[in-house]
């Protein structure tokens, strides 16, 4: 049924439809929207049997999902942000201990300064937990992760984040076609968990593994996720099969049969990106798009099949490694050892910054040009930077950066703080 509806109401619903027997929620922004919607279902009793419980922090909630999801029952979380990383030591231990825990994470930059805008900081900063990582483009494939989501982690036993762009995607109205409950119960069978906590048989879980066995343990989660490069195709297939369209999936390309240069990206940014190629196209550029849906686990030869035709990649990421530069470009790499082409990172939209189609037009003309430089910060404001930079040779007590940015900036950023 199709439905003009905001991005995280859409995603309530799909988890609704679901079934899940436990949601367990601290509201952050910007998936407040999501755990609110479902909370009004299970009160209005649309979403029933279900148990949501309100707990005191994001620690809690994973703490809950963990136990939850350890007796059997269908689980689902929310955050973002700061809540992911307040969580983080109960994220490993679900994953570590196969629990098939699905969490939305409304991507938000992570502080300090604070900042509640949309990049991916904070399911990249996650990468190594163990947790498979899928990433929507649009909301309505942010609906179908969901439901995908939900299959993948059962059969696996593994848990799994479904990445959406905070307020691009979540607070966006859209139309989007809501499958009906009889279609979801055919496509996600009723759950059969891997392990249960049985007070008649009683088990420890999470117990102290010394050296003869903990590199067992952590071999066989990765062999886990690298099965899931099978399932994850597998399944999307099954979905555009009975829902009638493709959605997740490892990559998907946009013109890159024929490309020279083709740009590596995921979220949002995909379809502005799309528009950006479009006019290229018009002006006789040969320039494709490859989105990866499936960031965990890292697709390595999808990738290097899709890329090893092309003269140039540019890998558009909307995170950073302090220190090193591109997140995604590092894996990028990887699956391209050995093959000779020019490539680059380029650093966008951090912290909510907007990526502009003129934008994206001017860089990727300079990739294109091979004048591009291997690590380019899109849009950044050189002024400002070397005016903090002076300020710190000249005076040892130069003050706060983010505070004397700011100032710099001039009275537009103060109104907007």
């Amino acid at each position: 049924m199709l439905k003009q509806i905001e991005g995280s109401r859409a995603v309530a619903e799909a988890v609704a439809l679901c079934r899940p027997d436990v949601i367990c929620a601290y509201p952050i922004s910007p998936q407040t929207h999501i755990v609110e919607g479902l909370g009004e279902l299970v009160k209005n009793g649309a979403l029933a049997p279900c148990e949501f419980i309100n707990v005191e922090s994001e620690f809690a909630a994973m703490s809950v999902a963990i136990g939850s999801s350890a007796t059997g029952a269908r689980t689902y979380t929310a955050t973002a942000s700061q809540g992911l990383l307040f969580m983080a030591e109960a994220v490993y231990n679900a994953s570590g201990l196969g629990l098939p825990i699905v969490m939305t994470v409304a991507n938000r930059a992570i502080g300090a300064p604070i900042n509640i805008w949309n990049d991916h900081s904070d399911s990249m900063s996650q990468r190594d937990s163990g947790w498979l990582q899928l990433f929507a483009e649009t909301n309505q494939e942010a609906l179908d992760l969901h439901i995908q989501a939900f299959r993948i982690a059962e059969e696996l036993s593994m848990p799994v984040m479904v990445c959406m762009d905070g307020f691009i995607l979540t607070h966006a109205y859209e139309r989007v076609d809501m499958p009906t409950q009889a279609d979801v119960d055919a496509f996600l069978p009723p759950y059969e968990p891997r392990q249960v906590l049985d007070p008649a048989d009683p088990v420890s879980i999470g117990a102290m593994v010394g050296p003869e066995a903990f590199m067992e343990v952590r071999y066989l989660a990765h062999a886990k996720q690298t099965s899931a490069l099978d399932r994850i195709p597998q399944i999307a297939a099954e979905f555009a099969e009975r829902f009638g369209r493709a959605s997740g999936g490892l990559v998907r390309g946009y013109r890159c049969d024929d490309a020279e240069t083709i740009v590596v990206a995921l979220g949002s940014v995909i379809g502005t990106l799309k528009e950006t190629i479009d006019g290229l196209r018009d002006a006789g550029i040969r320039i494709g798009v490859l989105g990866i849906q499936s960031f965990r686990p890292f697709p390595l030869a999808a990738v290097r099949a899709a890329l090893q035709g092309a003269q140039r990649v540019v890998v558009l990421e909307k995170s950073f490694c302090v220190g090193l530069g591109g997140v995604v470009s590092t894996d990028v790499r990887l699956a391209l050892s050995g093959v000779q082409l020019h490539g680059y990172t380029v650093i966008a939209g951090l912290g909510g910054r907007a990526i502009t189609r003129a934008s994206l037009d001017r860089m990727l003309r300079e990739a294109i040009a091979d004048k591009l430089e291997a690590l380019t910060f899109l849009d950044l404001d050189w002024r400002i930077v070397n005016r903090q930079l002076e300020r710190e040779a000249q005076m040892r007590r130069s003050g706060p950066i983010a505070e004397n940015l700011l100032r710099d900036v001039g009275p537009v950023a103060a109104k907007v703080a």
